[in-house]
C-alpha cells in the first residue's frame, strides 16, 4: 500500500521541528554572535510551515510550550538535569504527535524517525545542554558576586530576552526596559544562568571588558 502524499512531508518538517528546538537550546545556553539565533528561527519557521500544510493536533502544542517552560525553569534553577530531561521529554511527545496525515488520523511521523529523534534529544539534552549549562553556572559559583554590579554592553536586542558582553564574558540577560543592541546595562541580579540587568545613562563610563572588544 502507497504511503500517502504528505508523509514525507510530515516528516521533513518534523525533523526541521526537532532541530529547531535542539538549536534553540544552543543558543540559550551559548549566547553569542547570533548564529543559533538564526539558524533556529529558521529551522522553527520551516517545521512550522506544518501547522499551515497538513492536519495537526492542536493539543499537542502544548506539550511543546510545556517543554519550553521547563527548559527555562532549567536555567533558572540550582539542579537542571532532572528538568532538562522533563523539558526534553515534554518536547518531543509534543512534536512527535504534532503533525497528522488526515484530520482525525493518527501521528504523521515514522515511529522509527520519532524514536530515533527523541532518543537524540533527551541525549543531546542531557550530555550537550546540561554540560554546557554546568560549565557557565560554574563561572558564577566560585564568584557568584563578582558580576554583580558590572555595566556591559547588548549585544542583541533585551524584548526582554538577549544577549549581554559583560565581564569578559557572553551571557543571557533579561531586561524589564528594552534595551537596543550597543546599549549599556548593569547587571542588578544572577538567576540561574539568566543575568537580570538594567539599561543605565550614556555618561556611565563602561565596563573595561566592553571597551576591550572594540579595541
Amino acid at each position: 500500500m502507497p504511503l500517502p502524499d504528505n508523509f514525507a512531508l510530515a516528516n521533513i518538517l518534523y525533523l526541521l521541528l526537532v532541530a529547531g528546538i535542539w538549536l534553540a537550546a544552543m543558543a540559550l545556553v551559548t549566547p553569542g554572535t547570533g548564529v543559533f539565533e538564526l539558524l533556529a528561527l529558521a529551522a522553527l519557521a520551516g517545521g512550522g510551515a506544518g501547522l499551515l500544510l497538513l492536519p495537526t493536533n492542536g493539543w499537542a502544542l502544548a506539550g511543546i510550550v510545556i517543554g519550553g517552560g521547563l527548559f527555562v525553569v532549567a536555567l533558572l534553577g540550582r539542579r537542571p538535569g532532572l528538568w532538562l530531561v522533563g523539558s526534553a521529554l515534554a518536547l518531543s511527545l509534543g512534536s512527535v504527535l504534532l503533525f497528522r496525515l488526515e484530520p482525525g488520523g493518527p501521528p504523521a511521523v515514522h515511529p522509527l524517525v520519532a524514536l530515533l529523534a527523541s532518543a537524540g534529544t533527551l541525549a543531546f539534552f542531557w550530555l550537550v545542554i546540561r554540560k554546557t549549562a554546568q560549565a557557565q553556572r560554574a563561572v558564577l559559583v566560585n564568584d557568584p558576586n563578582a558580576i554583580l554590579g558590572k555595566l556591559g554592553e547588548a549585544r542583541t536586542p533585551l524584548e526582554p530576552i538577549g544577549t549581554v558582553y559583560v565581564g569578559g564574558e557572553l551571557w543571557t540577560a533579561r531586561s524589564s526596559t528594552p534595551v537596543a543592541p550597543g546599549g549599556k546595562v548593569r547587571v542588578n541580579r544572577v538567576q540561574g544562568l539568566i543575568l537580570e540587568v538594567a539599561p543605565v545613562g550614556p555618561n556611565e563610563s563602561p565596563d573595561r571588558s566592553v571597551e576591550e572588544t572594540h579595541v
